[in-house]
């Protein structure tokens, strides 16, 4: 996890935000292949049983395509941190950590700034029962449904995972994949993502489930490949568990991350296994994004607040932009070329105008070219907002007052995402 949200949580100072999105899809990679928008406007409702929806607010799916293809419609998307995660001494709670309530507006002000899908990060933890049934908490799936539905009935896309609960550093974690006992947290683990599955088993395919975040020993030094390969279990239970609860679930779009959701530890000729699927070209891959980490997360780095090929000082120069082409280039080798979609689930660079105002410059500069050159070779984003804004916080949106407080990035953002021009790297 973000190291500096981390150290947010503890000193209990998360806000909010809400950002902008990007009204066209990426444009069709270098393999040539010419695609139809998977998504229109729907002329008549639909039964999605995901609530009354607003008929402009409706969209209709192709549900031929294949995950490269059907994920574009999810270009650019946003997350929804720091709120269903969120917890208090084991106990989930979506305002725990300085967050409002969530309410219908959230949505509607992350879709009019042009964001297609939402990411809902869920933690369970206390949540869960104890064995052998592991009965979630009915209070707690039905918000999470509530929540849910306000964002498909907003017409946008949802994302849905299981979040905090694989963390060492957050209290009542349990999904570790170095721990001795590995049959009951497969078996927690199972019974977990059964209830989930069957939940919402009658929502159509604008419902993405991803099946963990960020899950790792807890270690920076090097691979556990033992822990690795509980991992790559965990993404085979959740794939048979989702696929056996039937309904819609049995071509439901997957989304599946491998060690801590790194790039360089989930391509080709890593210890990274793509789960087996009843179903084809269902899956997706998921990572992250945060390099330079001095520059992206680093709180104590404040002078280090520029990035790209013209910052020559008060940057970290060895990951600039060749760097973010030959990262996606890997990604889209090793899975866009092969029919796999690619999720960055999360990015950004932590707000250091505290120090110089030039920092928004340079965060919306890096989130445009992340954007830029995701689109190019089919990938989506979902830009991490935890809902703080000012210093150190990742917010774009303020969720108490339902207004934008970096218009500079989300506009950055809808330029990049749409990757039809020259893009050009700032100076000042």
């Amino acid at each position: 996890m973000k190291q500096r949200i981390l150290t947010a949580i503890l000193s209990g100072v998360l806000m909010v935000t809400g950002i902008v999105g990007c009204s066209n899809t990426a444009t069709s990679s270098d393999t040539g292949n010419e695609t139809s928008s998977a998504v229109s406007s729907a002329e008549e409702s639909k039964d999605n049983n995901s609530g009354n929806n607003d008929n402009d607010n409706e969209i209709v799916i192709d549900n031929t395509l294949g995950a490269v293809e059907f994920s574009k419609n999810l270009m650019p998307g946003w997350n929804l941190g720091n709120q269903l995660e969120a917890n208090a001494n084991k106990v989930p709670s979506e305002t725990a950590w300085g967050n409002p309530t969530i309410t219908e507006d959230i949505f509607k002000m992350v879709k009019d700034a042009g964001f297609k899908s939402v990411r809902i990060p869920v933690s369970y933890l206390s949540k869960i029962g104890e064995g052998p049934e592991y009965t979630i908490d009915s209070e707690w799936l039905d918000r999470v449904q509530q929540v849910v539905d306000m964002c498909l009935d907003n017409g946008l896309f949802a994302i849905i995972n299981v979040h905090g609960d694989g963390y060492h550093s957050v209290g009542g974690g349990w999904l570790l994949c170095d721990a001795e006992d590995q049959d009951t947290i497969k078996a927690k683990y199972e019974k977990l993502w059964t209830q989930v599955a069957e939940r919402f088993k009658d929502y159509d395919e604008r419902l993405i489930f991803e099946s963990m975040n960020e899950v790792f020993n807890g270690k920076y030094e090097g691979i556990d490949s033992a822990a690795y390969a509980n991992i790559n279990a965990y993404n085979q239970i959740f794939v048979d568990t989702v696929r056996k609860a039937g309904s819609k679930n049995t071509t439901r779009y997957l989304l599946v991350p491998g060690w801590n959701t790194d790039i360089d530890s989930t391509v080709e000729g890593t210890d990274f296994k793509l789960p087996t699927d009843s179903e084809k070209n269902r899956l997706l891959v998921s990572v992250h994004y945060y390099t330079p980490y001095e520059f992206c997360l680093k709180e104590s780095a404040k002078g280090i607040f520029k990035w790209g090929v013209n910052a020559t000082e008060k940057s970290i120069r060895r990951n600039n932009e060749d760097y973010v082409d030959s990262q996606f280039d890997k990604l889209y080798d090793s899975f866009i070329s092969k029919g796999v979609g690619v999720i960055i689930g999360e990015y950004g660079a932590i707000d250091k105008s505290y120090n110089d105002e030039r920092s928004t410059v340079y965060r919306a500069y890096f989130c445009e070219y992340v954007n830029y050159a995701a689109a190019k070779r089919d990938i989506v984003t979902v830009y991490w907002d935890n809902g703080f804004n000012g210093k150190n916080g990742f917010g774009i949106f303020d969720r108490f007052t339902m207004t934008q407080t970096e218009p500079e990035i989300i506009e950055a953002i809808m330029r990049g995402c749409k990757a039809d021009y020259e893009i050009t790297a700032p100076t000042v």
